[in-house]
């Protein structure tokens, strides 16, 4: 059977640029969210999501994957990158 941290680390691997968020790219549901989704759009460069609203065990569950408390989350080919005050630096 397939873990949560099992279904997380298959998100962030199959995808070169994965960003674990509160609503959808089109709809984002709080403005850490909409920010990382602005500054990810503005490079043009292809990426996906998962709505962390959607699924309690996976919004616990990246947080300890990662070690850090908040959302959104993103990761670059498999690497954490931070949180959307990260990537504004």
């Amino acid at each position: 059977m397939e873990t949560t941290e099992d279904r997380i680390k298959a998100m962030v691997e199959g995808n070169k640029i994965f960003l674990f968020m509160k609503g959808s790219k089109l709809f984002p549901q709080c403005g850490f969210s909409n920010t990382a989704v602005q500054i990810l759009n503005s490079y043009n460069v292809e990426y996906e999501t998962f709505d962390v609203l959607a699924d309690n065990a996976v919004r616990d569950g990246v947080k300890t994957y990662s070690n850090w408390p908040t959302i959104p989350q993103c990761y670059i080919e498999g690497e954490f990158v931070g949180g959307c005050d990260l990537l504004i630096e």
